[in-house]
């Protein structure tokens, strides 16, 4: 069975830094993409990064281009989120998903066949 799990999330400062990691089990988890996605309070959830199943391919969301990093350790099956220069608009709870074929990562939520438990980031002005 498949597991994600996140970690990392918290109460941080607008400008300051937060790492998301998410620990996957359960597969190998270097045949396959990966992405993060977040859901605000009355907001639908959306795609925030994602990467291909040996890191050499990313794309990030506009919003947080230049702010934001993923990447993997496939030798720890482990999926990270670097946040830098965050912004209150960044608050919201966090989720790491993995596609359940696919080697490439993907910006529709779909497109994932298992997900986190999510991760709580909230940014203070």
């Amino acid at each position: 069975q498949v597991q994600l799990v996140e970690s990392g999330g918290g109460l941080v400062q607008a400008g300051g830094s937060l790492r998301l990691s998410c620990a996957s089990s359960g597969r190998t988890f270097s045949s396959y993409g990966m992405g993060w996605f977040r859901q605000a309070p009355g907001k639908e959830r959306e795609f925030v990064a994602a990467i291909n199943h040996d890191g050499t391919s990313t794309r990030l969301a506009d919003s947080v281009k230049g702010r934001f990093t993923i990447s993997r350790d496939n030798t720890q099956s482990t999926l990270y989120l670097q946040m830098h220069s965050l912004k209150p608009e960044d608050t919201a709870v966090y989720f790491c998903a993995g596609r359940r074929y696919s080697p490439s990562g993907s910006t529709w939520n779909n497109d994932y066949a298992y997900w986190g438990q999510g991760t709580q980031v909230t940014v203070s002005a």
